[in-house]
Formats: C-alpha cells, structure tokens, sequence
C-alpha cells in the first residue's frame, strides 16, 4: 500500500507461500474494505530480525501498533479493534 491514503491501522506479518497468510490477507482486506481502513503487508523474509521474532507464529496481525492476533485473524475481533 502506498500514497497519501489514510495511515495504515493494520499491519500483517506473513510470509510467501504461507496458507495461512493468505487466509488472514483475505478476512484483512475484507474488513479495512468495508471499514474505510489502511493495512500493509511486511514480509518477515524482507527484515534480518523479524523471522527470529515471528517465524513460529505467522501470519501475526497488529493493530494501531499493538499485536493483535497470530496464525489466525477473528473477523469479529478485528472489526471490534478497529471500531475502538
């Protein structure tokens, strides 16, 4: 994502190939659609410390800066963080 849309309140950790990244990117992308809301994806392959950090637990979702969720993403709990 990028431009001078709104600041991204979303971000997802995952990594390529991963099945369960891309069912998190799928119920993300639905939710900031329907909210108005910005996510970014970050690669853990693209940053030297972010695989020791979370290689067991992606796909891990943060929300407003705060680690929201990992391996799974709860549309309800989600759509409830973003609300708040």
């Amino acid at each position: 994502m990028s431009g001078a849309g709104p600041k991204p309140r979303v971000t997802l950790y995952s990594r390529p190939g991963c099945h369960l990244c891309d069912e998190a990117r799928a119920v993300i992308e639905r939710v900031c659609a329907e909210l108005g809301e910005a996510y970014v994806e970050v690669s853990i392959d693209d940053d030297d410390t972010l695989p020791a950090r979370f290689a067991e637990e992606i796909p891990v979702t943060f929300v407003d800066g705060r680690q929201h969720d990992f391996w799974r993403v709860d549309e309800t709990r989600l759509r409830a963080a973003l609300h708040a």
